[in-house]
């Protein structure tokens, strides 16, 4: 990958500032992000060391998210049942 001549970048720069701010759930979604991965990566990191607990968390799945500080939206859920089974 070449790098990115200064005129170039001087025009994306331009062209982004004509962009419409973020809607606000975008932001505040992006900066939940980080400390919603580290709890989730906990949770299976867990899971994955203690086999009471994996049961406990595949018994239900939602509730284990809820009990992280996760919202259990199906993605998740269904990433975490992913993991869990591929562990």
């Amino acid at each position: 990958m070449s790098p990115m001549r200064a005129e170039t970048e001087e025009q994306l720069a331009e062209l982004l500032e004509l962009l419409p701010p973020a809607p606000e759930a975008w932001v505040r979604a992006a900066q939940e992000l980080p400390l919603v991965r580290r709890r989730f990566d906990e949770l299976v990191g867990r899971a994955l060391a203690d086999r009471t607990f994996r049961e406990q968390v595949t018994a239900d799945l939602e509730a284990a998210l809820l009990a992280a500080g996760i919202e259990p939206g199906r993605v998740l859920v269904d990433e975490l049942r992913g993991r869990l089974a591929n562990g």
